[in-house]
Formats: C-alpha cells, structure tokens, sequence
C-alpha cells in the first residue's frame, strides 16, 4: 500500500492518527511529519509539556492541535481519553494513537489499515519483538507482567499489550467510562472492551529505541499504580464478567456453539482440552467455596492448559447441585473414617458442614478427583471421536 493509498483508506475508514506528546520537542516534528505521509487526519494533544513543544506545534495548519487551559501534565491515560473524545466528537470512526518518541514507524499505518477492514470494530494493538536488539529490560518485563494480567482477567491471549501504537473503534466505547489517569490506562482500556465483547487483536509492527529516546515511565510509581489497577480487574472479572459469561453460556443455543468453537475445533490437542475440562470440573466441587475458580485458573496457568475452558467447568457447582456435592462428600469421608453420614439430601447444608467438617473436607477433596479423572476421561474418549489428535 503505497503512502497516497493508505491516505484514501484512512479517510473512507473514517479514521484519524492521535500523536499524545508531554516533552518531545526533539521528536515530535519528525513524527508528525512521517505520519503526515500517511495520514490527512492528524490530532497532537499536548499533555502539558514544560518544553518548546507549544511553540513547535502552535502555528501549525496541517494537525488539530489540543491543549489543557491550565497547561498542566495530567498523564498519557488523561491525554488519551481526552483526544478520543474529541476525535469521536468530529466524526471519526477510528483512532490509530502513535507515541511521539519515534520508536514506532508511521509506515506500519497500513498494518492496522488491512486488519480492520478484515476486522471492523476491533481494538488493534501493534505488537513489537520483544526478543530484538535494543529492547529495555524493563520493557520485557512488564509486558509479560501485563499479558499474565490480561490473560487472567479476559481469558484471553495477547503477545503485547502495553504498546502504545493502537487503533481504537471509537464507537465501541460510547459510554465506556475509564478512570486511568496515567500509563494503566492503556491496560484498562483493553481489558474493559474485551469486557464489552470486543475483539483485541495484535498486528505486528516494528520498533525502535533511540539513545537519546525520551521517557516518562518510572518503573516504582508507574508499576505500583498498574498493580493496584490490576487488582481492581481481577476483582471485576471475578465477580461480573466471569459470571456473565458462565450465565450467557448457560443457554443450550450458547453452550453448543461454545462448545464447537472451543472444543471441536480448537486448535490445542485432546489431551490439553480433555484436561482443561477436567481440571476445571474438578475445582468446581473442591471444598475451598469461594476460591475455586481463582485456584483453578493458577492451577491451569502453571500447567499451560485452557483458561477459558478451566474458568467455564469450574463454576459448574451451581446451587441445585450443592447439596448432593455436600452430602455425597459427607458419605465419602464417613465410609474413609468409618463415621456415619448423619444427614440426608434434605438437610445437606453448611451446619452439617460444620458438624463433620474434617469428613467433609476429605470426602470433598477426593470426590473432587474422582470427577476430574472421569470428566477428563469422558472428553477425551467423545475429542477422540468427533476431531483429530
């Protein structure tokens, strides 16, 4: 796709370039003019920069130019959500974001440009190699730091989610209110549209790091927030999107499809999903009420096995099964220690728990094996049949 093309794409996509900039007076004028190659449409926030970046930029016909009427620095998260809004508000669709460092190319535009046409309204994050030459260590490390985190609170997998070369389908986020000021914006972000059923896709892109490169990462401050941002998704994922999914599949129409997509024709070995399913069946009537499906998904992310599947199989113990799971434990436990189960499917419940609790725990836990072995068992025998190894 040659320069003139990818402009005649950008315009028929609706689709703008933000450059967010706080301090770059020796790159931004660069930047802006390798994207200007590409790009008719081009929005500079300037976050506030103490530099000659205001006076590089103010004169200029050929970019929207937004600026804080105070001047001050409010963060990358701020700037963001601030050029969003205001690129939604002129009429665009999409929003390619560019950092104004120059580690991204511009020509790596028409990368995002031919993967959203094949996949309109997805949220398209460039993902660098993080094994080439130059890379920071730090750099390294948090984006796997990132992934794992991503991974846990969407079931699903990225390669590079702390790239900050994106496109957004801007009318997926009506009404998304984000709260990140600052460097974890760019992780909530993702997060909450894959929350929203967003498709987030990476595109690979090349990057650079200069020398004399300009950062305002620091790692104590920057690492901390992200941590506690983290902790507030994996709260969210815990107690609303993981239910709503499990609830949505809850549905036969929902659960068949689930099934076929992620079974019949996924792309892991029998061996793999049978034990991701069994893993998760497993966990679903462990006695540890409350932390199943946590356990489970640590458990699954050591062993490399389905998420998603573990996350899905271990809610299984829904409340009409919870007291033949409570006295079938009882039972177990009782037969191992040679006690009596001194109670029925009737009056199976948390004080009988509590009245036999060491029989309960041991029957538990083995019965919890017991159905992981035989719903292992069961889908590797029904993958063997209906796909290949």
């Amino acid at each position: 796709m040659t320069p003139e093309s990818c402009q005649t794409e950008l315009r028929a996509l609706q689709c703008c370039v933000i450059i967010p900039t706080y301090n770059n007076e020796h790159t931004i004028e660069a930047v802006i003019a390798d994207v200007r190659q590409f790009a008719t449409d081009i929005l500079v926030i300037n976050d506030g920069s103490t530099d000659s970046t205001h006076t590089r930029l103010a004169n200029r016909s050929d970019i929207t130019l937004i600026e804080y009427p105070d001047a001050l620095n409010r963060g990358k998260g701020y700037a963001l959500r601030t050029a969003l809004a205001r690129a939604s508000d002129m009429g665009f669709r999409y929003a390619i974001t560019i950092d104004a460092d120059g580690q991204h190319f511009a020509n790596d535009i028409p990368v995002f440009v031919d993967a959203i046409k094949a996949n309109p309204d997805s949220l398209l994050v460039g993902a660098r190699n993080l094994r080439s030459n130059g890379m920071p260590q730090k750099n390294t490390f948090a984006n796997k730091f990132s992934n794992f985190w991503f991974k846990v609170d969407t079931g699903q997998t990225l390669t590079d989610t702390q790239s900050g070369y994106r496109l957004y389908p801007l009318a997926k986020m009506t009404n998304l209110r984000l709260f990140s000021p600052r460097y974890e914006f760019e992780v909530e972000v993702i997060v909450r549209m894959a929350w929203r059923d967003v498709r987030v896709l990476n595109v690979p892109i090349k990057v650079i790091y200069p020398e004399d490169r300009v950062s305002h990462f620091r790692p104590l401050r920057d690492f901390g927030r992200i941590s506690v941002l983290n902790t507030i998704l994996l709260c969210g994922a815990l107690l609303w999107y993981y239910p709503k999914k499990i609830v949505h599949l809850l549905h036969p129409k929902n659960f068949v499809r689930f099934i076929d997509r992620h079974l019949i024709h996924s792309n892991e070995s029998n061996f793999t999903l049978a034990a991701s399913v069994g893993l998760g069946c497993m966990f679903s009537v462990m006695p540890i009420w409350g932390f199943q499906l946590v356990a489970a998904l640590a458990v699954a992310y050591i062993l490399r096995l389905n998420k998603l599947l573990v996350a899905i199989f271990s809610n299984l113990s829904q409340v009409p099964l919870i007291p033949f799971i409570i006295f079938t434990s009882l039972w177990i436990g009782g037969k191992i220690l040679g006690k009596p189960t001194l109670v029925s499917l009737e009056t199976a419940n948390m004080q009988a728990i509590g009245e036999s609790l060491l029989q309960y725990i041991l029957g538990g836990v083995i019965l919890a094996f017991v159905i992981g072995a035989i719903s292992t068992l069961l889908t590797y025998a029904v993958l063997r049949i209906f796909r290949k190894s």
